[in-house]
């Protein structure tokens, strides 16, 4: 025979730092997949292997406490994904920058949604903030990596334009099932920022001469080249219309 002694759950023993972050991974893991308010303590707590009691030890806030931690977190990767510090062609730079965006968002998809939608009901002020906190950093980082380290308001107003953009193709980009595949969204994504600074830069001296450098700075069969190739016959068939 044999016996059927109660099942009992062992717990490893972790530092403090150590369960945070268990706790942290297994809420970021449900939050990237399901929107904020259909995941539960006790759905965190079965994720890590742990007890509820143990998650309102580590996150006495309950619920809305694990979601800004969560969240704070999954800022600070997204905003590592802007950092690009390899040498190379300025449009090879930021698509190296886009193929670490899109796989975040590949990898969030449920969570990026809400995130970006607003109207959770754990959205909050703080986690308003953070998100705010995010596009900033990220429009800093693409400013600096461009080569400007005091932009401009027209050029702030165009790359902060730019990732509004980018939010709003991923949205659409998740609701389509992720068509166009994430690399011809990257191309087409780091084409308009290329389209957007070129018409800016018709206007605004400064933009102008950021965008003679990166011109200057792309090989002849680079992006920069292939764009204007691809522009050429739009910008032709406007002859002699007056």
């Amino acid at each position: 025979m044999t016996s059927s002694a109660p099942v009992t759950r062992a717990y490893r023993r972790l530092s403090v730092e150590q369960r945070r972050a268990q706790l942290l991974t297994a809420a970021l893991d449900l939050f990237a997949h399901r929107p904020p308010e259909d995941v539960s303590l006790d759905d965190v707590a079965e994720a890590a292997g742990v007890s509820r009691p143990l998650v309102y030890r580590y996150f006495p806030g309950g619920k809305q406490q694990l979601y800004e931690a969560a969240l704070r977190s999954a800022a600070d990767e997204l905003e590592s994904c802007f950092a690009e510090r390899h040498p190379g062609p300025p449009g090879e730079r930021m698509a190296r920058v886009m193929d670490r965006y899109l796989a975040f968002v590949d990898s969030h998809d449920a969570g990026f949604s809400a995130l970006l939608r607003g109207g959770s009901a754990a959205e909050s002020s703080r986690t308003t903030a953070i998100v705010d906190e995010v596009r900033r950093a990220a429009a800093d980082r693409i400013l600096r990596d461009l080569g400007t380290e005091r932009p401009g308001p027209r050029l702030r107003m165009t790359v902060r334009m730019w990732i509004a953009a980018v939010e709003a193709a991923s949205l659409m980009w998740l609701d389509e099932q992720k068509r166009p595949p994430a690399p011809e969204l990257r191309d087409w994504l780091v084409d308009q920022l290329l389209a957007l600074l070129a018409a800016t830069g018709a206007r605004d001296a400064e933009t102008g001469r950021l965008v003679g450098a990166l011109v200057a700075q792309e090989p002849p069969d680079g992006r920069v080249g292939a764009l204007a190739l691809r522009l050429a016959p739009l910008l032709g068939a406007g002859e002699g219309v007056s």
